[in-house]
């Protein structure tokens, strides 16, 4: 029978976690129809089937890692029967009913249909196969259920729901035998917590990032950027930048995109990364822009930066923000990029050290806008809008005169945006 196989994702995503099965053994599925939802270290990627039939068999659980080319699923002929299932099972019971009686018949249908209820208000949540069935088993209303993580609802859940704590695992006989028996006083903890594994995307987050930490020789520069002119700039232009694309509006990251750009023109070991002994240097400009979002944070790309106008590149960035946000985005928007900008500031951050995304050698980090009294010269002082800015690089391919020179290009042309459109 034809197997379902995790697809090859991207060269750098060798293995995913099952998120969800989208179909169960007995449904009907299509050729090109989803049948799992996998949890990849960039984003949730839909499974298909290459065949059309019905789901024989899972070979995988929801939770468990699977690897690129690994077998998850089988599809033999035929058309799935779950519906026809329960249709001739209710009709069996229904005769049966009718055998012994017109009291027993409608003693029957009352739970019947208050499973139906239950079924009808679970389908508006979203939750795994497994946890609907359970939720069911137990007589809880996942309407009345809080999802731990990742807004899915999960059969641990419907325990804490019914029990007011959380299960130890998925096995609620296992979770109430382990209650029963009190742990030791030592072991209790002090104070209130919540324990909870980690998403698949924090864990791999967290390990890429200490590899970055102890594979890269990386340091940060800082500098800083007076913002009166280019606010003042954004301040006349953005009516009518607006009225001309579109409703696209002027932001920053359009000005320090192709700040970036420039200054990767000029300093093209802060577009490089090491492979073993090679040090490739990049010849596009394809730059991460980090967004947040309710999972953790994201760095999709804006592809070919220096052939794109401010107004593009603004469109795009809204683009890839909203995609991350609403769980959108492709694996072609999130690898293969040549240099990253992150932007703190949002948050409020004054100055951050930010790290280094992936095998890229520098990122760029902003900060926010706060007035403060600068000395404009010997005799006078005015307040200005102004920003810090850092760069972390890879001190084995960038020295430190190139790091200092990037900064202060992009201080220079964000400083003087006329100039900048001219580099542009």
């Amino acid at each position: 029978m034809p197997e379902v196989k995790v697809p090859e994702l991207a060269e750098s995503i060798t293995e995913g976690t099952i998120a969800e099965w989208l179909k169960q053994v007995g449904d009907s599925v299509d050729k090109g129809e989803a049948i799992l939802e996998l949890e990849t270290d960039k984003v949730n990627v839909e499974v298909v089937s290459e065949e059309a039939g019905v789901l024989q068999e899972t070979l995988a659980n929801e939770g468990d890692t699977v690897e690129v080319g690994q077998a998850v699923a089988v599809v033999g002929e035929g058309s799935g029967n779950a519906s026809n299932s329960n249709e001739d099972t209710s009709s069996q019971q229904s005769t049966e009913a009718s055998s012994t009686g017109e009291a027993a018949s409608t003693s029957d249908e009352a739970p019947k249909a208050e499973q139906n209820d239950s079924t009808d208000s679970t389908q508006r949540v979203n939750a795994t196969p497994s946890a609907r069935k359970y939720a069911r088993e137990k007589g809880v209303n996942l309407n009345d259920v809080a999802a731990k993580s990742n807004d899915v609802v999960r059969k641990e859940d419907v325990d804490q729901q019914q029990n007011g704590a959380a299960a130890s695992n998925n096995k609620p006989a296992e979770s109430s035998k382990k209650q029963e028996t009190p742990a030791p006083a030592a072991q209790k903890p002090s104070k209130p917590v919540k324990r909870e594994k980690m998403s698949r995307r924090k864990k791999t987050a967290s390990k890429k990032l200490l590899e970055v930490s102890n594979n890269t020789a990386m340091l940060t520069t800082f500098n800083e950027i007076d913002m009166t002119n280019v606010m003042n700039l954004r301040k006349r232009k953005k009516e009518q930048f607006i009225k001309d694309h579109d409703g696209t509006k002027l932001g920053f990251m359009s000005f320090f995109t192709k700040a970036a750009v420039a200054a990767l023109k000029k300093y093209p070991e802060v577009n490089a990364e090491i492979d073993g002994d090679d040090m490739i240097t990049k010849e596009y400009y394809d730059i991460g822009v980090a967004v947040s979002t309710d999972n953790g944070l994201l760095v999709p790309f804006v592809r070919d930066c220096d052939k794109k106008n401010f107004a593009e590149i603004e469109a795009e960035i809204a683009n890839l923000a909203v995609k991350a946000r609403d769980k959108k985005l492709g694996l072609d928007d999130m690898v293969n990029g040549s240099f990253t900008i992150t932007n703190g500031g949002i948050f409020g951050s004054m100055m951050s050290t930010p790290i280094i995304n992936g095998s890229q050698a520098a990122i760029l980090g902003m900060h926010s806008i706060i007035t403060r009294p600068i000395a404009i010269d010997a005799e006078t002082i005015e307040n200005r809008p102004m920003m810090y800015i850092a760069l972390s690089y890879d001190h084995r391919i960038i020295d430190g005169k190139e790091a200092v020179g990037f900064l202060k290009t992009i201080k220079d042309l964000i400083e003087n945006p006329e100039d900048l459109l001219l580099e542009s």
